[in-house]
C-alpha cells in the first residue's frame, strides 16, 4: 500500500499501518498510545502467545508443575487450574516457553528442543501476520474502529523475503496496510542489548543462522559440549548478533514495500493525528 502523495494517505477514510523494527524500539508504546486514540491495536506477539502457542505454553507450565508431588496430585484431580496471563505489555510466558539453549542445570534447553520450539514460533508468526487482514475487517464491523495498527515483533523480518513481492506475508500486509519501519540508531541498539539482559524478549532465529551463531559462540568461549553452554550468556550474545543482522533487512523491506521513520521522531508523537502526520511526512520523503 504505497501512496501517490501525503494527502492521499491523510484523506483516506480508513488508516491501517503495520509497524516493524527491532524489539524495544517503541512499537508497542506507540500502539498503546493509539489505542487510547480510537485505533484498534493488533499485537502479533499477543496473537502468537494466545491463539497459536497458548496451548504449548500452558502445557509447559503443567509439565513443570507435575514435577512437584503436591501440585501433581492437584493437577491430576483437576483441583487447580494453570493458565498463561500473557498481555500486550507482558510477553514473559512466550519468552519463557521459547527459552534459551544451553546447560539445563542453568535453566537452558537442549538444542534440539530449542529448535523444535523455534519452528513452532515460525509457523505461529506467519499465521498471526496473515490474520492482520481479517482483524482489520473485524475491528470495523464488530467494534466500529476505522483506524488500525498492527504491532509486530522484531522477528517479522525472519519470516519474510524483503525483496519478494510475491512473499505471502508481504502480499497480505501490503495489500491492506502501510508498512512502516521504525528505524533505531546504534545507540538504540546498544540500549536494547542492555535491556534484553534484564528482560528477555521472545526470540526467533532462522535455522541456519542459529546453528552458525551457536558454533561461533562455542568456539569463542572454548566450549566443546552443547550441554556446557551458558544459556544466559548465549541469549544476550545471540540477541546482539541477530539484531545487527536484521537491520539491513528491515531497511530493504522499507525500501521495497513501505516507508521509514526515525525512532527519535516517533517518541515525540502524542496522539493519532501526530502519528498520521509523521507517516505522511515519510510518504513525502519517499516521493522526493
Amino acid at each position: 500500500m504505497l501512496f501517490k502523495s501525503p494527502d492521499e494517505f491523510l484523506n483516506a477514510p480508513h488508516h491501517a499501518v503495520t509497524v516493524f523494527g527491532m524489539a524495544g524500539v517503541g512499537k508497542t508504546r506507540l500502539a498503546a498510545l493509539l489505542r487510547n486514540n480510537q485505533w484498534f491495536h493488533y499485537s502479533a506477539d499477543y496473537r502468537i502467545g494466545t491463539r497459536y502457542m497458548g496451548e504449548f505454553i500452558v502445557d509447559n507450565f503443567k509439565a513443570e508443575a507435575m514435577k512437584v508431588p503436591f501440585l501433581r496430585e492437584l493437577l491430576r484431580s483437576d483441583s487447580i487450574k494453570i493458565e498463561s496471563n500473557i498481555t500486550f505489555s507482558n510477553l514473559a510466558p512466550l519468552s519463557t516457553y521459547l527459552g534459551r539453549p544451553g546447560d539445563v542445570t542453568r535453566g537452558g534447553l537442549q538444542l534440539a528442543e530449542y529448535q523444535r520450539r523455534q519452528e513452532q514460533h515460525r509457523v505461529a508468526e506467519i499465521d498471526a501476520l496473515l490474520d492482520v487482514s481479517r482483524f482489520i475487517e473485524r475491528a470495523e464491523t464488530l467494534y466500529g474502529y476505522k483506524d488500525f495498527i498492527a504491532d509486530t515483533g522484531g522477528s517479522l523480518i525472519e519470516v519474510v523475503d524483503p525483496t519478494d513481492p510475491d512473499d505471502p506475508v508481504i502480499k497480505a500486509l501490503t495489500r491492506d496496510t502501510v508498512l512502516l519501519y521504525i528505524r533505531g540508531t546504534e545507540a538504540d541498539a546498544a540500549e536494547l542489548v542492555r535491556r534484553f539482559k534484564h528482560s528477555p524478549k521472545p526470540m526467533y532465529y532462522q535455522p541456519h543462522f542459529l546453528l552458525e551463531k551457536w558454533a561461533e559462540f562455542k568456539a569463542l568461549n572454548k566450549v566443546s559440549n552443547d550441554a556446557d553452554v551458558d544459556p544466559e550468556a548465549f541469549g544476550a550474545w545471540g540477541f546482539e548478533a541477530l539484531l545487527h543482522d536484521r537491520l539491513p533487512r528491515y531497511q530493504a523491506l522499507a525500501d521495497n514495500f513501505g516507508y521509514a521513520v526515525e525512532a527519535a521522531d516517533l517518541a515525540t508523537v502524542r496522539d493519532g493525528d501526530e502519528f498520521l502526520d509523521l507517516v505522511a511526512g515519510a510518504i513525502g520523503k519517499r516521493m522526493r
